[in-house]
């Protein structure tokens, strides 16, 4: 009997099905008002806000809003118009291709409209299928979706598990001098959940015995680590190992758009090969712009580093010495993690936005072990000690709360 394509979509047989149907507008899809900031409007009310990737504040640098102001008076969202390859190429673009490569001291770059596009097309441009490919079984959706996209061997490793990673890369070595392909490994520079980094050098280290190509998501890492913010392997001296450097414009930059950098032959390959660039319009010359300007605030952008650094390693001080469990990495993302029911989550999510104006993201499973509840604290140069201070309050005050069973009600 043929099925009704049409009924079998329902919200019910989806992902994230236990919070889409009760949760959708609260949970799921909330709506946060007013300016970009540290402080919004949600549901009526001022909350301080932890779950937005502008590390270093520039969604509203005054600098950058007069240019973004500038450009949109003199350009619409229109141009160019067409793809690259075909009509919509323009100078703007290569400049900003090639100012990218030089600041993540690569050779050549590439554009992409977005990030979680420009993601899993490369990885599918890169790999043919006599090729294999290991990731971390942690990594963002964009890279799983590239890798589901090949059409050949596939292996995950154990998050930052170097001796799992060892295992499939004998495994994947034993393949291709069969097959007479390649090995990619995909980590990232910061894992965006937990905040904690890739083991990049121990990674590196293994490319002499294995000869396998890494390619690297630092889209947590861009502007934010390494030297005026060149990212994640700068900050741990191996980016000239990185084969293939990616980050988006949707963090630091507080913009869209994303890039790769590689070899210039490599590039120039991509420019042809990459199927989501090649037949899609190209990226708006007002983006272009004011990506140009915003790497020009990144690669100056010290004070704005130190800033967040601050409020990073005080809001981490302050919420261990509360006894809260937090992840330990070296990044802005701070997890606080509790253990309860999906019962528990969503009560302690609505007290905290409610009874004490703190926003963030909550993550439940299947994301996390079911059990455990993980919230998000993305800390920001626009943050403030009030911030920081009522935000450890409110989380000692929960934590209590959730230790002696009042979420269970």
């Amino acid at each position: 009997m043929t099925k009704d394509l049409l009924e079998s979509l329902q919200v019910k047989n989806g992902a994230f099905s236990n919070v889409a149907i009760e949760g959708h507008g609260y949970i799921t899809f909330p709506k946060l008002k007013g300016l970009l900031g540290s402080r919004m409007q949600f549901n009526g009310k001022e909350k301080i806000v932890w779950s937005l990737n502008d590390y270093l504040g520039l969604a509203t640098n005054p600098e950058i809003q007069a240019i973004d102001a500038d450009l949109a008076s003199r350009y619409s969202m229109a141009f160019p118009m067409g793809s690259r390859i075909m009509s919509g190429n323009q100078d703007e673009h290569e400049l900003l291709e090639k100012e990218l490569a030089t600041f993540v001291h690569k050779e050549s770059a590439i554009l992409f409209n977005f990030g979680y596009q420009g993601i899993f097309s490369s990885i599918d441009a890169i790999l043919k299928r006599q090729d294999v490919v290991i990731f971390d079984d942690e990594s963002h959706a964009c890279i799983i979706d590239g890798v589901r996209l090949h059409n050949g061997k596939r292996m995950s490793f154990k998050h930052n598990d170097l001796i799992d990673l060892e295992k499939k890369l004998s495994r994947a070595k034993e393949f291709t001098e069969k097959s007479n392909g390649g090995i990619l490994v995909i980590s990232e520079g910061v894992f965006s959940m937990r905040g904690d980094l890739g083991k990049l050098k121990e990674i590196v280290s293994l490319k002499p015995k294995y000869g396998f190509r890494l390619f690297i998501d630092d889209a947590h890492g861009f502007g934010v680590h390494g030297q005026n913010g060149a990212g994640t392997g700068d900050a741990l001296g191996v980016q000239a190992d990185i084969d293939f450097y990616f980050a988006t414009f949707a963090k630091s930059m507080a913009s869209t758009g994303a890039f790769l950098a590689s070899k210039k032959h490599v590039i120039d390959y991509l420019h042809y090969n990459t199927r989501s660039q090649v037949f899609a319009k190209a990226l708006p010359l007002i983006t272009t712009i004011g990506a140009i300007k915003r790497l020009q605030l990144l690669k100056n952008g010290g004070d704005l580093r130190k800033k967040m650094w601050k409020n990073t390693k005080n809001l981490r001080i302050g919420l261990k010495k509360a006894g809260l469990k937090i992840g330990e990495g070296n990044s802005p993302i701070i997890p606080v993690y509790m253990e309860g029911s999906l019962a528990e989550a969503r009560n302690v999510l609505v007290d905290i936005r409610e009874n004490h104006n703190i926003f963030c993201s909550g993550v439940i499973y299947p994301v996390v072990p079911m059990g455990v509840i993980l919230f998000r604290l993305v800390a920001t140069k626009n943050h403030t000690a009030d911030d920081i201070n009522e935000t450890i309050k409110a989380f000692k005050i929960i934590s209590d709360k959730m230790q002696e069973g009042y979420y269970l009600l």
